[in-house]
């Protein structure tokens, strides 16, 4: 008789941690998703250009939270650590509605909400894939991220779909209390998945004082993420990645906001656009996390999950760039957002499995959130200065097919070498 593989193929210890993840990663990004409408239109209402500046105060921030983010993982428990940033983000949404209440106008706090969940956003997800990275070993992740991540698929649909729904009748300060009730439930699952964790320690029931040691602070220096990287060519190949990651991106993200700022006056209504778009992709997506993710990377590999993507933008971009007509540019818009969470971010995670548990928390906190958001700035004034020397968007869309195919090389690097990495 043929043994069938069940579809979800987890034993009973592991379906209790990725059921739990799944949900606490729900509530992340289902809090986050809720909200970015919000930040989105803030950024229709101060313009392109100073959308763009405010991307260097956010990467100016998300330096600066690198040793900030290091000094507590250092000499914080975990236990305590993971749901504090939880808990603080439910309190900021919670005082910022507040603010809004008393001067919607005000454009002060607009920036100064725009700059901190641009940066808080990658944090959070880089916390709760660290912590997963420290529970599940390689061979794991490369069936169970897939169904993990899948979570907060289903949070980044239900987030938006619930924003476009009640946004017109509960006003945007609404929709940050509806973020921080999200993440007081997080708090919860992350305490449940750190009890979760112990259980299935294997020195748990045979050592005293196991449990405790598994959960002390790292120690070490604050700034170690950096030495960290720039010693580990490995780590120098990932951070390269997400560079590759945010050059796509800032080129599309900037289409999109000029297009919706140019055909919706009502504020709401851009609102409930983004929201409604980012629904349409998340549903797409949540559907190849659950059937294709896992699939890929243990059958096809970790390789694959990273070239596919750059290379259909390589393709996508050149022909908006022959053609010049938005719905080309749309479909790249839509099929790089579905790629990005069913397999890009599956498969960055995956790349950190194979290194030690300090540079899971320090090296993988730097790359994703300062590398990126400094790539993000970067990125956004080199597209000012393209658009200052007249060059036009498919000009630009083809020099950012060039970037993409760099982008491309380099996974297909980084999944050779992963194979090869120890752990």
């Amino acid at each position: 008789m043929t043994n069938k593989k069940p579809w979800f193929p987890v034993n009973g210890a592991e379906a209790r941690i990725v059921l739990t993840g799944f949900m606490l990663l729900f509530c992340v990004l289902g809090g986050y998703f809720a909200v970015r409408p919000v930040r989105e239109t803030i950024g229709t209402i101060l313009g392109r250009a100073a959308t763009q500046d405010l991307w260097v105060f956010t990467a100016i921030f998300a330096i600066l939270i690198v040793p900030f983010y290091g000094a507590l993982v250092a000499r914080v428990k975990r236990s305590v650590l993971l749901p504090a940033i939880y808990g603080f983000m439910a309190l900021a949404f919670i005082a910022t509605a507040l603010l809004f209440q008393q001067d919607p106008e005000n454009k002060t706090l607009a920036r100064v909400f725009y700059v901190g969940i641009s940066v808080m956003n990658l944090m959070l997800v880089s916390v709760f894939w660290s912590f997963m990275l420290e529970i599940l070993n390689s061979e794991q992740t490369k069936r169970l991220f897939g169904f993990i991540a899948a979570g907060g698929t289903a949070g980044a649909l239900v987030g938006p779909l619930l924003t476009s729904l009640f946004v017109t009748r509960i006003g945007n300060s609404g929709v940050l209390y509806l973020g921080a009730a999200l993440f007081a439930v997080a708090v919860v699952l992350q305490r449940v998945l750190m009890a979760q964790w112990h259980l299935i320690a294997p020195e748990a029931t045979s050592q005293a004082g196991a449990k405790s040691e598994r959960d002390r602070a790292l120690g070490g220096n604050p700034f170690a993420g950096f030495m960290l990287v720039m010693r580990n060519p490995y780590l120098i190949g990932i951070m390269l990645f997400v560079v590759g990651v945010s050059a796509v991106n800032t080129f599309l993200y900037f289409e999109q906001l000029e297009l919706v700022e140019k055909q919706f006056a009502e504020i709401t209504k851009r609102t409930q656009v983004f929201a409604s778009l980012d629904a349409i992709v998340q549903g797409m997506v949540v559907i190849s996390q659950l059937t294709l993710t896992g699939f890929i990377a243990t059958r096809l590999g970790l390789t694959v999950l990273l070239v596919t993507i750059p290379i259909v933008m390589v393709f996508g971009l050149t022909v908006f760039a022959i053609s010049g007509t938005f719905v080309v540019l749309a479909v790249a818009m839509v099929i790089r957002r579905w790629g990005e969470y069913a397999f890009i971010r599956p498969g960055r995670e995956m790349l950190f499995s194979k290194v030690d548990r300090e540079s899971k928390y320090k090296a993988k906190n730097l790359i994703d959130v300062a590398v990126y958001r400094i790539a993000d700035a970067g990125f956004a004034q080199l597209k000012n200065v393209l658009e200052a020397l007249k060059m036009s968007g498919p000009v630009e869309a083809l020099f950012t097919a060039g970037l993409a195919a760099l982008w491309a090389i380099n996974g297909w690097w980084l999944g050779r070498r992963h194979e090869k990495e120890k752990g």
